[in-house]
């Protein structure tokens, strides 16, 4: 039995071509929209809220009401466009540059002052957008920017000290340590110190972290207690160890934060190198075991899981995934910690995005504050840092979480 051979018109074959050239097209934008990854959806979001790249949000509000205030020199503004910074190197996308540059630029005369900065307040917070400054720097050779960037160095040389040598969190806050204050000064510290040459600062930037953790670190648990007052003074703190009494996830984030960046700039060939790696890995184990099993994420008071009222808590989830992805990239930490940090993100992406009608994603629950001492009192117990309002897209949050997308698409 012979096979009948059908042939195809040319009108049928163009029908044809046409027919696959569309679905081709489709297919195309869909598998873009596909790539786009979460640390770019999240930019776009912020650019979107924030198009003046100049204003935040009020105390307690959400994205969606955007209430605004005149800009106040901030380490948020840091936290952010680090991320920012390293999304453009990343993907290669000018905007990021662009962006970061506006922002900065609104506060930087000329002449290298800083608008809204007060140096003898002596606030490690407001050490933390230098970081900007000096990529303003390197990138532009702006005299405006060295001028910047040294008057914020100043700041670091005369900031008060413990007797030991570490610096006191504010002047308002007197002997007083926080973990936060590692990522707000030292991150900034090490890199000036790499750029200008300065080496003999490293030595003073190893202590920092060194003196932190023999301060804060719990035997027991491996966590790190908020803070610690010299004094022993403070209501919040332990009358025989000076140690507050909680483990805030976020602060613990911060110094985790802070030791994966400064390894980026402390030399190789530096002796004590090798006790801030020891000091990380210490602090991964912890923050591992600490992980909250089925979701991946961190509570907000990291040892009471179980107790009523504590939450999962966007900001400290975020910045553990970073610090233990990047760790694992730069061959800190053990391979078996990418696993850890692919769950982590893949918790954070499924308990804390939210995408609005226009398709822009949003990071919910980041706790807004958490501090001690100040007016009203902050004692540093757990019924306080339950108590701190959550924020849609606080930017503590969205900095961090920008920054673990990039690290968690980069492990191998």
């Amino acid at each position: 039995m012979k096979h009948q051979i059908r042939t195809i018109g040319p009108t049928k074959i163009l029908i044809i071509q046409a027919i696959a050239i569309a679905m081709s097209f489709l297919c195309a934008v869909d598998c873009n929209a596909q790539k786009k990854s979460w640390g770019v959806q999240m930019a776009e979001s912020i650019m979107n809220t924030y198009p003046d790249s100049i204003v935040v949000k009020a105390t307690g509000e959400t994205a969606a009401s955007k209430p605004k205030r005149p800009a106040q020199w901030n380490y948020e503004y840091g936290v952010l466009l680090k991320s920012f910074d390293q999304l453009k190197n990343h993907t290669g996308d000018q905007r990021y540059f662009d962006y970061s540059k506006k922002i900065i630029d609104h506060f930087i005369r000329e002449d290298g002052s800083i608008r809204t900065y007060e140096l003898v307040e002596y606030n490690i917070d407001h050490i933390t957008p230098g970081r900007i400054v000096l990529l303003l720097y390197s990138a532009t050779k702006q005299e405006k920017y060295r001028k910047a960037a040294a008057l914020l160095h100043d700041q670091l040389v005369w900031q008060p000290r413990t007797k030991e040598g570490g610096y006191w969190h504010k002047l308002r806050y007197p002997y007083q340590m926080w973990l936060d204050g590692l990522y707000m000064g030292e991150t900034f510290s090490a890199e000036y110190s790499m750029m200008f040459n300065d080496q003999a600062k490293f030595d003073d930037i190893a202590n920092q972290f060194v003196w932190m953790e023999k301060h804060v670190r719990d035997p027991k648990t491996g966590l790190m207690y908020h803070a610690w007052d010299e004094s022993k003074m403070q209501r919040w703190a332990n009358p025989v160890t000076g140690q507050a009494p909680g483990f805030w996830g976020r602060g613990m984030g911060w110094y985790g934060m802070a030791l994966v960046d400064v390894l980026d700039y402390f030399p190789k060939n530096h002796p004590r190198r090798k006790e801030l790696i020891d000091i990380l890995q210490r602090y991964a184990t912890a923050v591992k075991h600490y992980q909250e099993a089925t979701s991946g994420l961190w509570y907000q008071v990291l040892d009471q899981g179980n107790r009523t009222g504590n939450y999962f808590e966007a900001s400290a989830s975020c910045m553990f995934t970073y610090a233990l992805a990047k760790g694992v990239r730069m061959g800190y930490i053990d391979k078996g910690y990418a696993a850890t940090a692919r769950k982590a993100f893949a918790g954070i992406t499924t308990n804390f995005i939210e995408t609005d009608e226009q398709g822009f994603i949003h990071l919910t629950k980041v706790v807004s504050v958490g501090g001690l001492g100040g007016t009203p009192y902050r004692d540093g117990s757990f019924e306080y840092y339950i108590s701190e309002p959550l924020r849609t897209d606080d930017l503590k949050g969205v900095g961090p979480f920008i920054q673990a997308s990039i690290e968690v698409e980069l492990l191998k």
